[in-house]
């Protein structure tokens, strides 16, 4: 079928599985450009299928010639309609890694869930014995508790006031002011209980008891704080208790893991463009003047340059671990240089629907987005007929 994007409001209903390959196979060109990595060779990436979760499983295979092991939850395709990107990502990725001899198997379920943590700790026994690093890369807005079998929705809202600001409609590139009613009754609970440590603790107690760990086993979960621009709609809202709990859960983590000298740490990345920030109000107009403003400095990253940085200049230089002092791994630091966010400030308040696109970069922006979905990637050809079901190799 040839196939096109389709859009509802900020989401992409369709994906191209071509597309999808380019996109890893120039992230992995990018990691083996950047030369090796003494990094873990057996890794376990929960949420493997998309941004943060599948660079940090390229940089293990290509930037260390990891075994990896990816968990996800995405749509397999069918006659006639295509499968979600993570999909088509994960079978590119999985089809790359077979070919140049690295073992790489995947599951697809509710990583949320006990069954899969079974089905992936007995996989690891199985193939791998023990993983010496564990990405957790989880973004679901649901999560149906194990335990009580009740579903927590997250909300993206301030706490105690109304939130007012600019945001831009990256579609028309239309500049307007919008507000958010602050959260109410247990919009924070649900909130912490979705995207907060609880079910990464939960995975880390599950490989320990299991005996699947390796002797000094990294763990790393990804964060975002942000600009004072963004602060009282995300990091002081229902998301920045989430984080609070998320960054609070490594250090109880790694308490847990002193006995095989395991660490856990949180990692505070760049704000790049995915299907969940666009449809945040605020951080589309913020991403628009950032990425112009970096990309002028010559400091502009996606997702696997900040994988690949991560892994070569925190995790793996052979010495401590830099952190803050919080304890964080900071690989925002380019975007929080104090220029860049003086600029970005200034910026924003000169933003309108008719200078967006000369201060800001909303090109850039909306095909970020679209080559979430793996359109508009160069080389490809979109007017080509193709196969939309395209099977990933380790599922049956």
């Amino acid at each position: 079928m040839i196939i096109e994007p389709r859009m509802r409001g900020f989401i992409c209903l369709t994906a191209h599985p071509t597309g999808a390959e380019q996109n890893v196979k120039n992230q992995i060109e990018y990691v083996k450009s950047k030369g090796a990595i003494n990094g873990a060779k057996k890794v376990l990436v929960i949420g493997a299928s998309t941004g943060f979760g599948l660079s940090s499983r390229i940089t293990s295979a290509f930037g260390s010639d990891a075994s990896t092991i990816g968990v996800f939850f995405e749509k397999a395709p069918s006659e006639g309609k295509p499968g979600s990107p993570g999909w088509y990502n994960s079978a590119a990725f999985e089809k790359e890694a077979h070919k140049a001899g690295l073992y790489a198997k995947s599951i697809n379920g509710d990583a949320f869930s006990n069954e899969i943590k079974k089905q992936t700790i007995d996989l690891i026994k199985k193939d791998l014995g023990q993983v010496d690093l564990i990405i957790y890369s989880l973004a679901s807005p649901v999560r149906t508790h194990p335990d009580t079998g009740v579903t927590h929705r997250s909300v993206l809202k301030p706490i105690g006031g109304v939130f007012s600001n600019k945001t831009v409609d990256f579609h028309t590139g239309k500049v307007s002011e919008i507000s958010i009613e602050p959260c109410k009754d247990d919009d924070i609970e649900n909130t912490v209980t979705v995207m907060g440590g609880e079910d990464w603790a939960m995975w880390m107690k599950a490989l320990k008891e299991a005996g699947a760990l390796a002797e000094g086993a990294l763990t790393v979960a990804y964060s975002y704080i942000g600009p004072a621009l963004t602060e009282p709609v995300y990091r002081k809202g229902t998301i920045g208790r989430a984080k609070d709990h998320l960054e609070a859960t490594a250090f109880e983590i790694s308490d847990a893991l002193k006995d095989i000298n395991g660490k856990a740490f949180v990692s505070v990345n760049k704000a790049l463009v995915t299907q969940a920030s666009s449809a945040i109000p605020v951080i589309p107009l913020y991403i628009s003047l950032l990425y112009k403003t970096m990309k002028e400095a010559g400091l502009h990253e996606g997702t696997v340059e900040q994988m690949q940085r991560l892994y070569a200049e925190r995790l793996y230089t052979g010495g401590d671990i830099p952190v803050d002092e919080k304890g964080r791994i900071r690989i925002d630091d380019w975007e929080m240089r104090d220029d860049i966010q003086q600029r970005v400030a200034e910026l924003w308040e000169q933003a309108t629907t008719e200078n967006l696109n000369e201060i800001g970069d909303l090109e850039g922006y909306r095909k970020d987005f679209y080559n979430l979905f793996g359109f508009d990637y160069e080389g490809v050809d979109y007017k080509a007929d193709v196969n939309e079901v395209v099977p990933i190799e380790s599922i049956q």
